[in-house]
């Protein structure tokens, strides 16, 4: 239930940077859907745009699912095709989720990648998140934002 305000298709688009690769918008695609059970399966896929907002290549994805606990509390499970499988942590208040990386796997051809933190929330009808990453060396900071819009 803390979770109900997720469910559905969120479309959009937001920023990608980093120290160590250049900044781009991007378009991104999250499904949250509920099969009655006590949890969220979660799917996104993001593109970049070019300057037109025309799709250019496929970004990132990733798939999972969001458990709900006790008090607020919510566990996140991640896989990406790059390689790693992340774990968050973190706790639902009202119309906001805050997270961060519990544990971070990785194969062995997969980029160093150790630690992150997210933020959704619920603006005005939008979804906005942010994320922060630590990796390829350098410190925990920001990497990437997006602003959606509920799909019917």
């Amino acid at each position: 239930m803390p979770l109900a305000w997720l469910i559905g298709r969120w479309e959009g688009a937001g920023v990608v940077g980093y120290p160590t690769i250049e900044s781009a918008n991007f378009g991104q695609e999250v499904e949250f859907r509920h099969d009655g059970r006590p949890f969220l399966h979660y799917r996104s896929q993001a593109w970049e745009l070019d300057g037109a907002g025309n799709r250019v290549r496929p970004l990132a994805s990733e798939t999972g699912f969001w458990r709900p606990g006790e008090n607020g509390d919510l566990e996140v499970l991640l896989t990406h095709p790059t390689g790693y499988v992340e774990i968050y942590v973190g706790s639902v208040e009202g119309p906001r989720v805050n997270l961060h990386t519990d544990m971070v796997a990785r194969t062995p051809t997969a980029k160093e990648y150790t630690a992150a933190q997210r933020m959704y929330g619920l603006v005005e009808s939008d979804l906005m998140w942010v994320m922060d990453m630590a990796a390829v060396g350098q410190p925990m900071q920001s990497h990437a934002s997006a602003q959606l819009k509920r799909v019917e």
